[in-house]
């Protein structure tokens, strides 16, 4: 801390020479003492300006000393028109609080608390330098989606992946999640994913969320890997006087029939004659639900047939517990010279049972001729049949299910210093996170050669199962086992940034960044076989069972998954106690899963900010960054039941110009342009020479340590035109070229020397190119007297080369989804707040096959929800949420959209409670 001090004094030395200007500075409120991100404070005398930052702060330099008059515009708001007073070698502090309300007709519209929230959204956007979308927490603190990948999934060019009902994986403009980057208050968020990059939104409560901005074209002062866009997630901030809201409520999903519980917390104040502003908030909320889910695997029968190998009914029963904690504190020095510091805490633990009953080797039966027709697509043959339950220990902690404890921890500590007309600022951030999943059990009844009937009659609704229900009872024991699996990724992130006005017309930005990531991944995986199997349980019918059929299954009634053995039985087994089990570490399981991997970045840029005439503005620059990771991952030898260790590395570094241009036709008419160079990293997981094989489902998957980077250059066209009565009709067009692209790659029949014939391999490569392009139009308006519109649509095609095997074919990229729409229609008065919305995504490949036929594709989607609110006072409100109204699955197809591959479905879920906001300025 002495050396950054003195660095920070030496800095101010350097940056003050004779002095005869001021600076103006200070923040933007509402009248409610809540920041006004994106507002515009302009000296219009001198033609200088500057937009608020997301806490509504300004800093305006070089002013010379006098009267100067000062304007400040935000949209949807009262224009602010007044005189200061600048001095000599002074900073001049002044804030502004603003009314809501505009003008159209003579008259003045006062606006309501949802459309504030769209006010600072649109004002961010349109004030950002870069290609934005933004979505802000409307005037009451919540988001109208209670998740933030709900909330994304309605911005233009955004598809949404989902588990378990809830939106959790991020594809921007047709680029898979880990192409994507996210950060929370401009700082990397680690992955608690074992084996890729993505970052799970389903962990993070939207009710903790202030701004959620997605750049869909970097700055050259931004983190370079993000080819589709990078999301920040910006955090509440402490407003100008004390504030203490929350929400209490209760809900209902309609699968479990069970109840949903939210609360949160959210105080603020300020201290010390206003120096010191902290802001504490807490959020919780379960939620008990399942799902109902068929898969099955297609494979091309000798006459081309589509027929089936593998096929599941699946019941889950899921709960879901969110816990978020975040603290931020900042403390002003004096007017030139501030400190942050910011805690972000969220954990999710996840308890899950699932009875999955699988119908296996149906192929053998179709192949050798053993399945006799009963009619036209139906059959009778011999199959494997397995009944397997999924749970836990019976614990406090595990409760008998699996337990998945997923936690992200984030510290920064921030500085801003300003030295005359340099402006200066640091970070550094620890962030980590990681998922613990400890005694995960599963116990499997299997048997061969049972009686199974086969209907494909409806290949959308494919099934097999027992044909005669009873025999569920006589399978016999296949395996229980017991895995502990735990995944970490600790980060350290610094950077310093320096800000300096060239001339009038130009600013210059410069800076470093250092970014170090350590992954972890340590599993581990013991079977059990107990010493006396007859006394056991030799059949499933000898142990504590329950029937988890249900008549209203939401995929059809036709599907009956069974009996199982209890997750009480299961949990309660001591399976540490040789007297009743034989164990045995199965290290073919686990030992080429886990392996470590640092991952060091560093890199600098420097960038010209430059108004070059009153209309037009741009941004030149460029950044590189240096990659070195380290990784050391396992190969297991089948044959000799032996782990070897084995370890290799890279490093490579990229150059990455980049320039934006604005030209702006009027205050509030826009034509962006920006071009742009990205980069995405291989997933440690992959890059690691292991080998991974499944004797039971003779499935081999292998790393491949010479995956290259990918690439890409961008190319954004935008033009938005704002309203004064908050609104934009926006349009624009994107094209991305994309190099060393990486597809998992996947062989049916594959011969390995090693593993044996016939298997179906999984690796992953490089492609050659790829190109992305689309169209975005998007239109938000206030019809008539508190009736809005908000409509958005992205159409996007792309194409791709070099994937092995299939050169002649045209396949685009997994993840672009051909066309995205969104649709919502609000009414809102002073008191009431009513909107219907809807979002459709169509189909697209999600990952590649050895052929066409064995393509998975993520089928289209069509979600409706509806929210509403009603205040009371000011301080108290009524909110209702409905959400997939349509019970719209999840759904996989393979080859083609009438071949299910998956089908889930999640039905609708309810949600209501009171809000309250109380204000003391």
């Amino acid at each position: 801390m002495k050396r950054l001090l003195l660095t920070i004094a030496i800095i101010g030395l350097i940056a003050t020479p004779a002095f005869s200007q001021g600076v103006v500075k200070g923040r933007v409120l509402d009248e409610l003492g809540l920041p006004l991100p994106g507002a515009t404070v302009l000296l219009p005398g001198l033609e200088k300006g500057m937009p608020t930052d997301a806490n509504g702060y300004y800093t305006i330099v070089e002013v010379p000393a006098g009267e100067h008059n000062i304007t400040v515009t935000f949209v949807g708001y009262k224009k602010i028109e007044q005189q200061i007073t600048v001095l000599d070698n002074t900073t001049t502090t002044q804030n502004f609080s603003m009314e809501p309300g505009y003008t159209t007709g003579g008259e003045v519209i006062i606006v309501g608390d949802r459309l504030k929230g769209q006010a600072k959204a649109l004002n961010q956007q349109r004030t950002n330098a870069n290609i934005t979308n933004v979505v802000a927490a409307d005037q009451i603190g919540r988001f109208p989606d209670a998740n933030i990948g709900d909330a994304l999934k309605r911005i233009p060019g955004i598809t949404i992946q989902n588990d378990q009902g809830e939106a959790r994986n991020i594809i921007v403009r047709g680029l898979a999640p880990q192409l994507n980057s996210v950060t929370l208050n401009g700082e990397r968020i680690p992955s608690a994913e074992g084996d890729n990059r993505n970052i799970q939104l389903d962990l993070i409560p939207a009710d903790l969320i202030q701004t959620i901005q997605v750049n869909k074209a970097v700055l050259p002062d931004m983190d370079a890997d993000a080819i589709g866009g990078s999301v920040n997630l910006v955090t509440r901030s402490a407003p100008a006087g004390r504030r203490l809201s929350g929400t209490l409520a209760s809900g209902y999903n309609f699968l479990s029939e069970k109840p949903i519980w939210t609360g949160t917390l959210i105080a603020s104040d300020r201290f010390a004659n206003g120096k010191l502003g902290a802001v504490f908030s807490a959020s919780y909320n379960n939620h008990d639900f399942g799902s109902d889910n068929v898969e099955a695997v297609w494979y091309e029968g000798d006459n081309g047939e589509a027929l089936i190998e593998e096929f599941d009914i699946r019941e889950y029963q899921v709960q879901r517990v969110r816990r978020s904690f975040n603290l931020a504190l900042d403390y002003e020095i004096n007017a030139n010279h501030k400190l942050y510091l910011s805690g972000v805490y969220n954990w999710r633990d996840d308890w899950e049972n699932r009875f999955r009953m699988r119908v296996s080797q149906i192929d053998d039966a179709f192949d050798d001729g053993d399945a006799i027709s009963t009619g036209t697509r139906t059959w009778n043959l011999p199959a494997r049949v397995e009944y397997q339950t999924k749970g836990g220990l019976d614990s406090d902690r595990v409760r008998k299910r699996r337990l998945e404890d997923q936690r992200n921890r984030n510290i920064t500590l921030k500085g801003e210093h300003l030295f005359n007309s340099l402006k200066m600022t640091w970070s550094a951030t620890y962030a980590k996170a990681s998922e613990d999943r400890p005694n995960e059990r599963y116990i499997s009844y299997r048997q061969s050669n049972q009686n199974v009937f086969v209907d494909l009659r409806d290949p959308g609704f494919p099934l097999a199962n027992l044909i005669n229900p009873a025999d569920n009872l006589n399978i016999g024991l296949n395996e229980i086992s017991e895995n502990h699996d735990y995944t970490e990724d600790e980060d350290f992130n610094a950077r310093v940034d320096f800000q300096k006005p060239l001339t009038s017309k130009a600013l210059l930005k410069f800076g470093g960044r250092v970014r170090t990531k350590n992954k972890l991944r340590d599993n581990s995986f013991f079977s059990y076989e107990p010493v006396d199997e007859d006394a056991f349980g030799a059949r499933l019918g000898n142990v504590p069972n329950s029937s988890y059929t249900n008549p209203n299954y939401l995929a059809g009634s036709k599907y009956k998954v069974g009996r199982f053995a209890t997750p009480a039985f299961l949990g309660g087994l001591d399976l540490k106690n040789p007297a009743l089990f034989d164990e045995t570490d199965e290290l073919g399981e686990y030992a080429a899963s886990n392996y470590s991997a640092t991952e060091n970045i560093y890199a600098t840029y420097a960038m010209a900010d430059i108004q070059f005439n009153e209309k037009l503005s741009g941004i030149v620059g460029l950044r590189y960054e240096a990659t070195s990771i380290d990784y050391t991952g396992n190969i297991f030898d089948v044959d000799n039941d032996v782990v070897t260790g084995t370890s290799d590395d890279q490093n490579y570094g990229n150059f990455m110009p980049g320039l934006h241009l604005n030209y702006n036709f009027s205050d509030y008419s826009i034509l962006r342009f920006a071009w742009t160079n990205t980069i995405a990293r291989p997933n440690y997981f992959d890059l690691v020479p292991y080998a991974e094989f499944s004797p039971d489902d003779q499935e081999l998957v292998r790393g491949n340590p010479a995956l290259e980077a990918t690439t890409s250059m961008n190319f954004d066209l935008m033009f938005e035109n704002y309203f004064e009565n908050i609104g934009i009709i926006s349009g624009g067009v994107f094209y991305k070229d994309v190099d060393h692209f990486i597809y998992e790659r996947v062989i049916e029949g594959y011969n390995d020397p090693e593993f044996g014939n016939d298997l179906e391999y999984t690796t992953f490569e490089n492609g050659g190119t790829a190109e992305i392009y689309g169209v975005e139009v998007a239109v938000q308006r206030q019809l008539w007297k508190g009736l809005g519109l908000y409509l958005n649509y992205t159409y996007t095609q792309s194409s791709t080369t070099g994937i092995q095997g299939r050169e002649g074919e045209d396949i685009e990229l997994p993840g672009t989804a051909n066309n995205m729409f969104n649709a919502s229609l609000s009414y809102e008065t002073p008191k009431l707040v009513l909107r219907a919305s809807l979002n459709y995504a169509s189909d697209y490949i999600d990952e590649l096959g050895g052929d066409a036929f064995e393509d998975r594709f993520y089928d289209k989607q069509t979600f409706i929800d509806l929210n509403g609110s009603y205040a009371f006072t000011p301080q108290w409100r009524f909110f209702f949420e409905v959400n997939n109204l349509t019970n719209q699955p999840l759904r996989y197809y393979q080859g083609v959209s009438s071949r299910t591959m998956q089908v889930e479905y999640y039905n609708v879920r309810f949600n209501a409670g009171l809000k309250f906001d109380l204000f003391n300025d």
